[in-house]
């Protein structure tokens, strides 16, 4: 999110003066300095959340990678995309549950281990998986799958399989759900490849192929994700005016937001600094460290 400053008006100021009606404004309820405030607030990054929803710790064709963990809050429509992808992949593939890593905390903010997942937009979601022959097993966690597909359990001398079928069928309740504006698909390379290659012999709309590319998105700044996707919705215009900073490119197949007016940058710049209750130092892997319990 940009910060420009205004003439005479360092941010330290604008900060101090206030810090007390912000924190109400991003952690309970709209105050009067921000009225419309609410929801996903800020940038992936730099962001909180208000009126949040949990994802529960099991249903219809998934299961919570933490079941009592904190950070499994996401914005209605997160929460309700990833419930709907994962009933749909187990309704049409069968299979072992979806397993869901982090979403974001109760209030957003910093949480261990990640740059971002602060606005409750963020959702990670590890592998569908087999064994090498093909039978489905549950993802055993978060493993690094090579260009071939496989990836070794930790501790072991066993290998499974990335489960291209359902993966694929996963991606596509994603980003051809009219429901879920799907920002970006954070996945490796070589495992995108597998993806779209498996699409293409499908025979899948050349629309959807479209959408899937231009989402999925091996990241430069952290970890290559050969272990899990991450998942980003973008902002809705309605959320966009109540203070959602999207964070990324406006993709032409997602509403536009010309409707969206933009707050107050002084606002938004000390939304931005306040980040919720302290957390653990992040791991040094970037935007999203391992969750497995070596983590």
């Amino acid at each position: 999110m940009s910060r420009r400053r205004r003439p005479g008006r360092g941010p330290g100021r604008a900060l101090v003066a206030a810090s007390p009606l912000l924190a109400a404004a991003c952690f309970s309820s709209p105050t009067p300095l921000a009225p419309g405030v609410g929801g996903s607030v800020g940038a992936p990054q730099h962001g909180v959340l208000t009126d949040g929803v949990e994802l529960p710790a099991g249903g219809p064709g998934f299961v919570r990678y933490r079941p009592h963990g904190q950070h499994h809050w996401g914005t209605p429509v997160l929460v309700a995309a990833v419930e709907r992808a994962a009933a749909r992949v187990s309704t049409e593939r069968g299979g072992e549950p979806l397993v869901v890593g982090d979403l974001s905390a109760r209030r957003g903010g910093k949480i261990p281990g990640h740059r971002s997942h602060r606005s409750g937009r963020d959702v990670d979601l590890l592998f569908y998986t087999t064994t090498p022959e093909g039978a489905p097993v549950r993802s055993p966690g978060f493993l690094h799958f090579g260009a071939d597909g496989l990836a070794r359990v930790q501790g072991t001398d066993d290998y499974v399989r990335f489960d291209v079928a359902r993966n694929w069928a996963l991606i596509e309740s994603l980003v051809g759900s009219e429901g879920a504006p799907v920002l970006f698909i954070f996945v490796s390379r070589e495992l995108e490849a597998l993806l779209l290659e498996w699409a293409f012999a499908l025979g899948s709309p050349d629309s959807l192929l479209l959408r899937a590319a231009t989402v999925m998105l091996q990241p430069g700044d952290s970890t290559p994700h050969d272990d899990h996707f991450h998942v980003r919705l973008a902002c809705s215009a309605e959320e966009a005016l109540r203070g959602c900073d999207g964070g990324g490119p406006r993709w032409r197949w997602l509403p536009p937001l010309e409707e969206a007016a933009p707050l107050d940058d002084a606002l938004l710049a000390a939304i931005a600094e306040d980040e919720g209750p302290p957390a653990a130092p992040e791991d040094s892997a970037g935007d999203d460290a391992p969750q497995d319990d070596s983590s």
